[in-house]
């Protein structure tokens, strides 16, 4: 539950009064870690940077009018996809940024990029300069609320952006086309591929 506090605290207090961005401009969000977000090893918890990126996605289209075009439509997003690679450990008490920034679209799902970020030591080449300890790549879907899924071209078009200032890198659009579940609609079964030579209990 801890969590929506946040999330209020973004929605009321940051967001709402932070600058307006464009549609791909890269937001920034302020952010601690409290002893709420570790883990037994006493660092945060990988889980709880996927929990604090949904704060981060909504500060992003908050701040640049995405979420007042999914009101005035009745649409809102779901994940479909994401990946997390980690380099340093967050830990206790420190600030970081969490910065966020819409790529581009497929022909089914937009996707955006997060980076959780803090200032390089001065021993570092890059001294002061935001440094990356975890980066992530998410795919979501927009919805209907009456049902079914927006194409992007609907989006894009409501949004009024150029598509030519979009870019996804093409290693991305085969992730997300590598990784994606079939749709609600067929039927999918959780049958495991069993390795030749290797017995199986039951």
């Amino acid at each position: 539950m801890h969590m929506l506090p946040r999330t209020l605290w973004h929605q009321w207090f940051v967001g709402s009064r932070g600058p307006k961005l464009g549609f791909s401009d890269i937001s920034r969000s302020e952010f601690r870690v409290w002893p709420t977000d570790l883990d037994i090893l006493r660092h945060m918890n990988n889980g709880k940077y996927l929990s604090i990126m949904d704060v981060g996605r909504f500060d992003l289209i908050q701040r640049n009018g995405v979420f007042d075009l999914f009101k005035q439509n009745n649409w809102y997003p779901v994940v479909v996809n994401q990946t997390i690679s980690y380099r340093k450990s967050l830990n206790p008490w420190m600030k970081f940024t969490l910065e966020s920034r819409i790529l581009g679209v497929d022909e089914q799902a937009v996707y955006m990029e997060q980076r959780f970020v803090r200032p390089a030591p001065a021993s570092s080449g890059i001294a002061g300069e935001p440094e990356i300890y975890a980066r992530a790549i998410v795919r979501a879907r927009i919805l209907r609320r009456a049902g079914g899924v927006v194409a992007m071209s609907e989006i894009i078009e409501k949004s009024g952006v150029d598509p030519e200032t979009l870019h996804v890198p093409a290693e991305y659009l085969e992730w997300g086309e590598t990784t994606k579940l079939p749709s609600t609609r067929t039927d999918t079964p959780s049958v495991w591929e069993q390795t030749p030579g290797v017995a199986h209990q039951h």
